[in-house]
């Protein structure tokens, strides 16, 4: 009888456990938690119903399910390396690096399988046309112009994806070996004609200052002539002047100072000398001396 009992007794709880227990079930299923990198994709009946965003989401149990659970977080492809033929015929390897980021998990899920290697390939023939289009020497100095070109026109091709490249870098552009060598003939040839440029502007600069030191002797000569012809005028004008004020005799006075001036200078010399004077000098000199001391 007692244990009749504890099985209606066991009987009676059995269904509130059984309800018990799907409400926990319908809860764990029905509450997601969302971590902040990620995004889930949630599908019911097989079909895209909604993207859970970071935080706690709720959905409808057995109905709803977690089918797809991305990374928003920004992700690096790989270094890959392709060739590439520039618009003068020069082979390149180039080694290409992108990042990007999942922006809408919806359209990378059902629209593309393998994101990593559609990029990739993106990416390579967009680096081929790129460079295609371009000198060697502009591929050299104008890689930054080049990477913003590339990361736009991946950013074109994969938005359909939902992907956004945040970033695009060219790390490296090779030469194969004959073109190479072929630059470095180049520019020893460079350095070469430069040298010998310099060489004659130097010696142009050496005929030019020259020529100027002599132009420069030629106009200081002729201003000291011009000096001395000055002066010698002054002098005649103070003759002149003087004789027009003072008669012929101060004329004479001062030609004999002149000759007494001369005298003393030719026998004020170093030495033991001995000076000859002509009979007509002496005469003028002693005519001179008696002028200057009728002056005095």
């Amino acid at each position: 009888m007692d244990e009749i009992q504890m099985i209606d007794g066991l009987g009676g709880i059995v269904p509130y456990f059984l309800a018990a227990l799907f409400i926990v079930i319908v809860i764990i299923r029905g509450v997601r938690i969302v971590p902040q990198s990620e995004k889930f994709v949630v599908e019911r009946f097989g079909r895209l119903h909604s993207v859970l965003a970071p935080g706690i989401n709720f959905i409808i149990p057995f109905l709803d399910t977690v089918k797809h659970r991305i990374s928003v977080l920004e992700r690096q492809l790989p270094t890959a390396s392709q060739d590439a033929i520039t618009k003068d015929n020069v082979l390149l390897q180039v080694e290409t690096s992108v990042f990007y980021r999942i922006t809408n998990p919806e359209k990378t899920v059902y629209r593309i399988r393998d994101v990593d290697a559609a990029i990739a390939t993106t990416v390579a023939g967009i680096v081929r046309a790129e460079i295609g289009k371009m000198d060697l020497d502009d591929v050299q100095s104008n890689r930054a112009e080049l990477i913003t070109t590339i990361k736009a026109s991946v950013e074109d091709a994969v938005d359909e994806w939902g992907i956004e490249v945040t970033r695009a870098e060219i790390l490296d552009v090779n030469l194969d070996q004959a073109t190479r060598d072929a630059m470095l003939q180049q520019l020893n040839a460079e350095r070469a004609r430069r040298a010998q440029v310099t060489e004659a502007e130097g010696q142009r600069r050496a005929v030019e200052l020259a020529a100027d030191a002599e132009l420069y002797s030629a106009e200081q000569a002729a201003k000291a002539r011009r000096v001395q012809a000055d002066a010698e005028a002054y002098a005649t004008q103070v003759v002149a002047k003087a004789i027009q004020d003072n008669g012929l005799e101060a004329a004479q006075y001062q030609v004999a100072l002149k000759q007494v001036e001369a005298l003393t200078s030719l026998g004020g010399g170093t030495g033991n000398q001995t000076v000859v004077v002509p009979a007509q000098a002496l005469e003028a000199f002693s005519d001179a001396f008696r002028m200057l001391k009728g002056k005095s």
